[in-house]
């Protein structure tokens, strides 16, 4: 019976100790941002993944909404094949997309392990590792996503323009909100963005975690 009101008292000192080490989410950002900036090289790698990945995703998307228009105007029937073909091409992209990003944020930890053991011993919390990570890879993939995205969409509204001129272009619907499913291109560069951006977080949950429960002083002991 003791041992109740101990755990009791030791769960409470537990959350204030960690409600005093863990930082303000703003801390937390730009601490995050701050490592993208140091860690350029290895950042832009992980931006590539998800970059290739969307850029590829996106350029479906709109090559789907650009012939369903065309089919539309000439009264004819899409592909069912060709879809089916497509779907798949895009989840393997995808999951090779979160596997390079997985494996880039592993390396990242291996990089770090000293700045890890270093925060560790200054009294950072598992928690507060694991969110640093998150963080990184949710803004690395925003930026990843938009970008590609941004160049899956262009570069399929090019080779339309090419084989077809603007008569490919005029019945696509660029914007119809309130739909119950993405139906135009500024629907499907927003669903594009959200799953590049879903994609690396979940990829870094992986790294973060080995982060978290790396012991401080088997990290400063470590040689890179």
């Amino acid at each position: 019976m003791a041992e109740q009101p101990l755990m009791k008292d030791y769960q409470t000192a537990e959350s204030k100790i960690e409600r005093q080490i863990s930082l303000p989410f703003r801390e937390a950002l730009k601490i995050s941002t701050r490592n993208i900036t140091i860690r350029f090289g290895r950042a832009l790698i992980t931006v590539a993944g998800t970059f290739l990945g969307i850029a590829f995703l996106m350029s479906v998307f709109t090559g789907s909404l650009i012939l369903e228009a065309v089919h539309r105007a000439e009264g004819t029937q899409a592909d069912a094949g060709m879809a089916a073909r497509q779907v798949w091409l895009v989840v393997m992209s995808l999951l090779v997309c979160g596997v390079g990003i997985t494996n880039s944020m592993l390396m990242s930890v291996t990089e770090r392990f000293r700045e890890i053991g270093t925060m560790k011993c200054l009294g950072a919390l598992d928690g507060f590792i694991v969110r640093l990570y998150l963080i990184e890879s949710a803004l690395m993939g925003v930026i990843g996503s938009f970008a590609g995205a941004l160049a899956g969409m262009l570069a399929m509204v090019l080779v339309y323009m090419l084989k077809g001129g603007t008569a490919y272009l005029g019945g696509v619907h660029w914007l119809s909100l309130g739909t119950a499913k993405p139906d135009s291109v500024v629907e499907y560069f927003v669903v594009s963005i959200v799953i590049g951006t879903v994609i690396s977080i979940v990829a870094a949950v992986p790294a973060a975690s080995h982060a978290a429960k790396m012991p401080a002083a088997a990290a400063l002991r470590t040689e890179i």
